[in-house]
């Protein structure tokens, strides 16, 4: 009898022992730890923008006239163009934390012109003055590079390659004016009407831009566009002679502008976080 006792009591032990250590033992299956979505980039996704800016115009005017002009005997002064302003919009896409692209279109507000013209030639002497002008629109595709981010300011620089549909209205001479040698002089007035023409066009960019929040971007941008050349129409003198197709021109018509933009980031997809594992039990 006393062995029998002492067989259960060394039996209930040993099972006591066993559940402690099992206790005592790390769970083989461990938890599953949630998960969580990584974090949302801060670029990529379409946008669109919205520019405003001021331009500031410059070419010279041709005039087919004084091409028998000997070397050195053409003096054209004060020839500018007044400054006027831009307005675009545009569709671009930020393919990653460096690199995008648009496309972009503007209206350019008309800007007069204004110069005079000096030839000298054996025996004479000719002086015009011109007025005129021209409006513009410009398609542009356009590609950057932006070149990191300090302070929540991030330079860039960029190019594009597109079209400039130009306009110019009637350009008056109000005053071909010769004077000889011998001391004759004369006079005689001109008006030649504005034409349309499509020219291929490329642009240069540099600027800053800063973001205000993920969605949102506004940029102090520098531009300098190349338009081509910019042609007049017919053409004759005030008193109805000298009619014909008009040779004045616009060559080399090119812009420095400065412009203000905003983007907008409007359709990034965050992707949803799948459900979190629950363990039962």
């Amino acid at each position: 009898m006393r062995s029998v006792k002492f067989l259960v009591a060394a039996g209930a032990a040993s099972i006591l022992s066993s559940a402690a250590f099992a206790a005592d033992m790390p769970s083989i299956m461990p938890a599953p730890q949630p998960y969580y979505a990584p974090p949302a980039q801060d670029f990529g996704g379409w946008y669109l923008r919205g520019d405003i800016g001021m331009t500031n115009s410059k070419a010279k005017l041709f005039n087919n006239n004084y091409a028998q002009v000997p070397a050195g005997g053409l003096t054209q002064e004060g020839e500018g163009f007044t400054g006027g302003t831009s307005y675009g919009v545009g569709v671009g896409y930020q393919f990653n934390s460096w690199f995008r692209g648009d496309i972009t279109g503007e209206y350019r507000s008309r800007v007069s012109f204004s110069g005079t013209d000096i030839a000298q030639f054996p025996g004479a002497s000719f002086s015009d003055v011109y007025q005129g002008g021209y409006t513009s629109w410009v398609g542009l595709v356009n590609a950057y590079v932006d070149l990191g981010t300090w302070w929540c300011l991030t330079p860039f620089i960029g190019a594009g390659v597109g079209a400039a549909h130009i306009e110019t209205t009637g350009l008056q001479d109000s005053g071909s004016n010769f004077t000889a040698l011998n001391g004759a002089q004369g006079g005689a007035s001109y008006f030649a009407n504005g034409a349309s023409t499509t020219n291929f066009a490329w642009a240069a960019h540099a600027g800053v831009a800063y973001k205000v929040n993920n969605n949102f971007t506004v940029e102090l941008a520098y531009r300098y566009l190349d338009m081509g050349t910019a042609v007049h129409g017919f053409g004759s003198s005030f008193d109805g002679s000298n009619a014909g197709p008009s040779s004045f021109q616009y060559r080399d018509l090119t812009s420095q502008d400065v412009k203000l933009g905003v983007r907008w980031t409007c359709c990034d997809v965050e992707p949803a976080a799948p459900p979190v594992l629950m363990r039962k039990g």
